[in-house]
């Protein structure tokens, strides 16, 4: 009698396990399914436009990541701003220098080629204000404030000639993004026609942004007032523009002729929060384009949302 009742118990046992081994399976079944789903409408509105587009996402509560042509190169743009903010904060972290240091504001630089002064221009500028300060300071807080969020090429250079290209390289290098190459300044048109241009790949921006999402650029307190910064972002036309309004968005873009992209961590009012970087290059329509990385940005916030 008890060893029939024992047996019956295993029995019973055994078919349990089973059963949540077998559930395990069907929900990464169904999630992986999903997931494929979301590459396949992804690649369908991006295959609308002309021109060779990258995706790099990760849900940063379940490790999930889409990723699109994430190691192939694209001229960075503006997208490189975010790296050298964080050299900002590291070397603030390392006392070399302090973001309450005045800078003078000055439009000459030298080309990285062989140091001929080359100057900026309000005019291609998306930050014309700056340009009124001219021969009078600036803290370095504010110039790397307006280089996020109005993406100052001025203030940029200003700030990436304080901190040093390299230097902002290697911390990428310390920080698992092997790829990205930050070289120089803005408008260095020597450099430019040379092929000497700062670089990225969605998958090594993607690692910088899950660095700081996660508090491991510089530190913690580092990481959330640089997210203080991004989540002031002023140009909103890609990964914000189809989402809802409570949902909020740490990014940098990037753009020039032919380029459109856009970086950054999206944050749902549940707490839950994911990277999302759009590369795109060669681009023949680029308001069309825009439009597409604003639809792939709502495709999976969709996905996320369930």
């Amino acid at each position: 009698m008890a060893f029939s009742t024992y047996r019956v118990a295993g029995l019973t046992i055994l078919i349990l396990c089973l059963s949540v081994m077998c559930l395990s399976g069907f929900c990464q079944s169904g999630t992986s399914t999903k997931l494929e789903q979301l590459r396949q409408q992804v690649n369908q509105e991006l295959a609308k436009q002309q021109g060779t587009f990258a995706v790099a996402f990760k849900d940063l509560e379940t490790g999930q990541e889409l990723l699109i042509r994430e190691h192939e190169v694209f001229h960075a743009a503006s997208t490189m701003k975010t790296p050298v903010m964080i050299e900002v904060y590291k070397q603030a972290a390392q006392k070399q220098l302090s973001l309450s240091d005045s800078l003078t504001i000055k439009t000459e630089f030298k080309s990285i080629v062989d140091g001929s002064p080359y100057t900026l221009d309000a005019k291609t500028d998306s930050d014309t204000n700056i340009y009124k300060y001219i021969g009078t300071k600036r803290t370095l807080a504010d110039l790397v404030y307006d280089m996020i969020i109005v993406s100052s090429n001025l203030a940029t250079n200003l700030v990436i000639e304080r901190v040093d290209p390299k230097k902002v390289t290697q911390t990428m290098r310390d920080l698992g993004a092997k790829d990205i190459q930050v070289r120089r300044g803005v408008e260095d048109s020597k450099a430019f026609s040379q092929g000497l241009n700062n670089t990225t790949t969605a998958y090594d921006l993607m690692v910088i942004f899950e660095k700081i999402a996660t508090g491991q650029a510089v530190s913690s307190e580092a990481s959330n007032d640089m997210i203080r910064i991004l989540l002031d972002q002023r140009f909103n036309t890609k990964i914000p523009a189809k989402l809802p309004k409570d949902v909020k968005v740490a990014h940098k873009t990037g753009s020039i002729t032919g380029v459109l992209h856009d970086s950054g961590i999206v944050f749902l009012p549940d707490g839950r929060k994911y990277v999302l970087v759009l590369l795109s290059k060669d681009l023949k329509n680029e308001p069309a384009a825009e439009n597409a990385l604003a639809t792939v940005s709502a495709l999976i916030y969709n996905y996320i949302k369930g």
